[in-house]
């Protein structure tokens, strides 16, 4: 079976996140909606209807249409399997996937299903998509079990380890939802998790961190200080002291010490944020967001960011004030100007953090930088 996991013309909604990456290869929850599929259908094809300029590093097929902005769940991959040809399945006037052109409609009235509609539900929604995955990864599975010198607050059944975690004098509060330690996560001592929460593979979380949930942690990211309500994509450091509520970091980021982002105005008013897709900022029904960065982007030392502050890829933030709530890609941002950042300078300074953690940055990954520095 192959499976078209489409971005439903939906990419600019999504962006920076989507700028490097199509819709379904964004994390919430534990996984991406591409690593879900997987999960429900192990023999499933994947491929991608995204930007073209992303379909190199993201190749389409001609499988079932699937609208990405749905979540994988059992009863929508049950219905994919026994989907005919010409059939189409519609929820809430929602197109949710097709098998070729579409001569039947299908009304399907989900009762599980949760839809992206806009990119801060991808925090929004994060509790209910952490509890789904949750009981998806687990299944027919045996957790490790924790090591006496932690400390665990709440129901055992929802705390899931992986092997080869290591966690070592912390506290796990599973009360108000449950905790998933990927493998070979590090949880160092004086830690404090509360779940809903995701430690994806890999990841390390450092000494005295405070973590709330609703989070998702992805791999091999760093994390310290204070986080509440934010999803890593993967590969991000946010390893020192400083405060992330609400927040949306994509790959390969770095935040330097005491980097904090407001998630709250003063007055308690509804947030306005940057709208790739509408080109200006636009008014939300949100009271609470915080910052949202593009893939490779850093902020130095005690940079500090206003509320709902976007931020594209690669650039590079360093400010004694409050920066502008919009950054856009490869600029260095500092408090009395802007200047654009080379691309060549961008290339090497991605390609020698992702050779730390002994990954390569591909010529996909070059093309698409270039696209995005022209563009």
């Amino acid at each position: 079976m192959k499976l078209l996991l489409s971005d439903h013309q939906l990419h600019l909604r999504f962006a920076p996140l989507t700028l490097t990456r199509p819709l379904a290869e964004l994390r919430c929850g534990l996984f991406t909606n591409t690593e879900r599929w997987q999960l429900l259908l192990p023999n499933a094809q994947i491929g991608f209807e995204t930007e073209s300029y992303l379909s190199g590093k993201f190749p389409a097929n001609d499988g079932i249409w699937i609208n990405a902005q749905c979540i994988a769940n059992a009863e929508l991959a049950s219905m994919i399997t026994n989907l005919k040809v010409g059939e189409a399945i519609y929820h809430q006037d929602i197109l949710i996937a097709k098998n070729g052109e579409e001569n039947t409609s299908i009304q399907s009235d989900f009762v599980d299903l949760l839809v992206l509609e806009n990119r801060w539900d991808l925090y929004l929604k994060n509790d209910a998509i952490l509890r789904h995955d949750f009981k998806l990864a687990t299944k027919n599975s045996v957790s490790k079990e924790l090591s006496r010198t932690n400390l665990l607050i709440g129901p055992a059944q929802d705390l899931f380890i992986e092997e080869g975690a290591c966690i070592e004098g912390a506290t796990l509060n599973t009360t108000h939802g449950p905790i998933y330690i990927g493998k070979n996560v590090e949880i160092m001592e004086g830690s404090m998790l509360r779940g809903p929460l995701a430690v994806m593979d890999g990841a390390v979380v450092k000494m005295g961190a405070k973590i709330y949930g609703a989070t998702t942690i992805g791999p091999e990211c760093r994390i310290g200080g204070e986080v509440s309500n934010s999803i890593f994509q993967a590969y991000s450091n946010k390893g020192h002291d400083g405060f992330m509520g609400n927040a949306l970091i994509g790959e390969w980021c770095n935040l330097g010490a005491d980097t904090n982002c407001s998630n709250l105005k003063n007055n308690y008013g509804k947030v306005s944020t940057y709208s790739y897709e509408q080109q200006r900022q636009v008014a939300t029904n949100e009271t609470f967001m915080g910052l949202t960065m593009g893939d490779h982007s850093k902020s130095a030392i005690n940079v500090q960011f206003n509320t709902a502050s976007v931020v594209g890829v690669s650039s590079n933030i360093f400010c004694s004030q409050f920066p502008d709530k919009f950054i856009a890609s490869f600029q260095w941002h500092a408090d009395e100007q802007t200047e654009t950042y080379r691309l060549d300078k961008a290339i090497e300074a991605a390609t020698a953090m992702m050779a730390r953690r002994k990954q390569e940055f591909s010529q996909h990954d070059t093309e698409i930088f270039k696209f995005l520095a022209k563009n």
